[in-house]
């Protein structure tokens, strides 16, 4: 395979310019919007907030996928959102689009075809319409009850062409508009694991011990009668690293674990006729089984131990796992 030269000195700083003179653009871009929020923010987020159906993101072109990431950034942060293509939108699409729903729609130049065509028809169903544009005396923008200017002074792309700096300013403006919502609806962070179960976040949230724990056969479990031997045994069936030990009300005792084990094996011992009991670690860490597996998670990295056993409310043994557990379920 053939090999790409390697860039001059001249030709890598050059470039680095190049990047560095975009970011700079597009930040002050951005930078530029914070003096122009006002009235018409507020009353665009009063329209989404008090919206009795969906807010509907339309947008073509690049404004389309800036709008496509925004409905997707509303919809996970509490505020119901699809994206309409206002292309298919005039060829049956529309019919998506409900009198209690609200229209977002984006345009850098305010003058898309494709959304004036559309404009009428959403004036005969009066839904709001709430229009983010560069261009404060476009159509798009006259034709709405709400404009929200997100205008740039330039591009980042040297032709002055291609969308950059303006889809940029698109994307800050609706990250501000679905935060605002985000704060007044009270949204917390277990509604956003709510809508992301499938997520980091979603399983640290949203999984509790009870869920990934070892019961019933799985549990490694011993009388605190059983010889060592016993103890042992159980441990390597079970594969967890430990074993519980219980009392004939099946209270837990104690338990015997792998760093147990060395320590046992420094004394002259025969494990046929030593009790586990007699080695076991005694007041050893127990939690719930209602308790979240990331709180678990916590508890085992500040005591330095690999593996907990859940116990009932009344300190009856219901489970065990370790950190593999926690981590085949996504939670480390």
């Amino acid at each position: 395979m053939k090999r790409s030269p390697m860039p001059t000195e001249q030709e890598t700083a050059q470039m680095i310019e190049l990047g560095q003179a975009v970011i700079e653009t597009e930040a002050a871009a951005v930078m530029a919007l914070i003096p122009r929020l006002g009235a018409g923010f507020a009353q665009a987020c009063h329209y989404l907030l008090h919206c009795r159906g969906r807010i509907v993101v339309i947008g073509m072109g690049k404004s389309g996928h800036i709008g496509n990431k925004l409905a997707a950034t509303l919809a996970s942060t509490g505020s119901p959102a699809f994206f309409v293509h206002p292309g298919e939108a005039s060829h049956g699409d529309l019919g998506m689009i409900t009198p209690d729903d609200v229209v977002l729609a984006l345009s850098n130049s305010g003058e898309t075809g494709e959304l004036l065509v559309i404009l009428p028809l959403l004036k005969r169903l009066g839904v709001p319409l709430i229009a983010m544009t560069g261009k404060a005396h476009s159509t798009l923008a006259k034709e709405s009850e709400v404009h929200i200017d997100v205008s740039v002074d330039k591009e980042a792309c040297p032709l002055g062409l291609a969308p950059t700096s303006s889809t940029t300013a698109a994307l800050v403006m609706g990250d501000a508009l679905a935060v605002a919502l985000l704060q007044a609806r009270g949204f917390t962070a277990k509604d956003f694991a709510l809508s992301h179960p499938g997520g980091s976040l979603g399983r640290r949230l949203l999984l509790h011990v009870g869920d990934i724990m070892h019961s019933g056969e799985a549990l490694p479990s011993v009388s605190q009668d059983a010889s060592l031997h016993e103890a042992l045994e159980v441990m390597s069936v079970k594969g967890l690293g430990m074993t519980a030990v219980v009392d004939q009300q099946g209270q837990l005792v104690g338990v015997y674990t792998d760093g147990d084990l060395r320590r046992t094996l420094n004394r002259p011992i025969d494990i046929h006729k030593m009790r586990v009991a007699e080695v076991m670690t005694k007041g050893c860490k127990q939690v719930p089984p209602e308790m979240l597996a990331a709180e678990a998670l916590q508890m085992m990295e500040e005591n330095k131990i690999n593996g907990l056993l859940v116990v009932d409310g009344e300190r009856r043994l219901v489970g065990a796992f370790n950190m593999h557990d926690l981590l085949r379920a996504g939670v480390m």
